[in-house]
């Protein structure tokens, strides 16, 4: 069974390719449910309109879905909360010139 922390680990090869970060450092990941062999992730996007959307949320799936003793995975999008970039990592902030 994967731990929480491993498919966080994975979620950072996931880039997000407007912005050429990781989906964690940049914030969007929102959490990880680990139920025996169900991995389920929720995220937000930039915005609404975001066009890679859904090749983000294909590489999270594959991203997850490669862990040891994972069955199913589940990507949930989310609007609530908002994202913000107050949400980035320090690191990320500092990268991309945000405060």
């Amino acid at each position: 069974m994967p731990t929480r922390e491993e498919a966080i680990d994975a979620l950072r090869g996931v880039v997000d390719p407007d912005l050429g970060m990781d989906i964690v450092d940049l914030g969007l990941l929102y959490d990880v449910e680990i139920d025996g062999a169900k991995v389920k992730a929720i995220h937000s996007l930039t915005s609404m309109g975001c066009p890679n959307g859904p090749a983000i949320q294909e590489d999270m799936r594959d991203a997850i879905s490669v862990l040891d003793g994972v069955e199913e995975v589940e990507i949930e999008l989310v609007w609530e909360p908002a994202w913000t970039p107050d949400k980035m990592s320090e690191d990320a902030k500092f990268i991309l010139g945000i405060g």
